[in-house]
């Protein structure tokens, strides 16, 4: 039976044979502890001889810096694997809200992977993902802003990410997400562009296991629907990632 370890600030899950490798990075707070935040998620996957690396993260303002931490320290994770088993593996990315855009920034443009699955994208401005900085900014006659700021980071995916195979999934409770907005952008890049969407049933934390789900929402979620929508999800993101494996 595979177990977590961790290896620097990245959380491992190794099956004994794994046939590919889902590199992971989460949303704000929920990954500063992804193994326990996305574990039925992550661990469903794992169940299906997929290794997981996923990324431990405090959400910061220079997020092209944190992208630049999470590629570097997944690199070194994937190396450590390789050498255990003997043999490389393919890479399929996956991110979910904050995680997707830090994907999209990683220094290698996204070409040393076979495709992202980007769950809930969001992009918003520093003032919208932080309610308190727009009260206090005026007050305190300060201004600011992430880095990339939601401008900078489309017009850097549209330069620099070079991966053409992207599955945009998008839940339809998720007031959050900014997929069409990436879709259009990555259209954009190129005319052999594979990047397609998908619609689920579910919410912003749909990804999330059931018991942070509860913290969230204070018990106001139907566990047996978002059971269904968990157990969907899984099954779509190992189909996509066989293939491309």
């Amino acid at each position: 039976m595979s177990h977590w370890k961790r290896l620097d600030k990245v959380w491992c899950y190794w099956p004994t044979r794994p046939i590919g490798l889902i590199e992971v990075i989460g949303g704000s707070y929920l990954a500063i502890s992804p193994q326990i935040s996305y574990r039925r998620l992550l661990e469903g996957l794992g169940m299906q001889s997929l290794a997981i690396h996923a990324w431990s993260y405090l959400p910061g303002f220079d997020h092209q810096a944190q992208a630049n931490q999470a590629w570097k320290s997944m690199r070194e994770c994937k190396r450590h694997l390789e050498h255990r088993i003997g043999e490389k593996l393919h890479v399929v990315r996956l991110g979910h809200s904050l995680g997707c855009k830090l994907h999209l920034l990683a220094p290698d443009g996204g070409r040393n992977s076979k495709g992202m699955i980007a769950l809930s994208f969001n992009n918003f401005a520093a003032d919208r993902s932080i309610p308190m900085l727009a009260e206090l900014a005026p007050k305190f006659n300060f201004k600011s802003e992430f880095s990339p700021s939601p401008q900078e980071t489309l017009r850097l995916i549209n330069e620099r990410y070079n991966q053409s195979n992207n599955l945009l999934i998008t839940f339809n409770k998720d007031s959050l997400d900014q997929s069409e907005v990436l879709l259009k952008c990555l259209e954009q890049r190129r005319s052999l562009d594979n990047s397609q969407r998908l619609h689920l049933d579910g919410d912003h934390l749909t990804p999330a296991s059931a018991g942070v789900r509860r913290l969230i929402l204070k018990g106001l979620t139907n566990d047996i629907t978002k059971s269904k929508n968990l157990k969907d999800l899984i099954k779509i993101i190992f189909k996509w990632s066989l293939q491309k494996l």
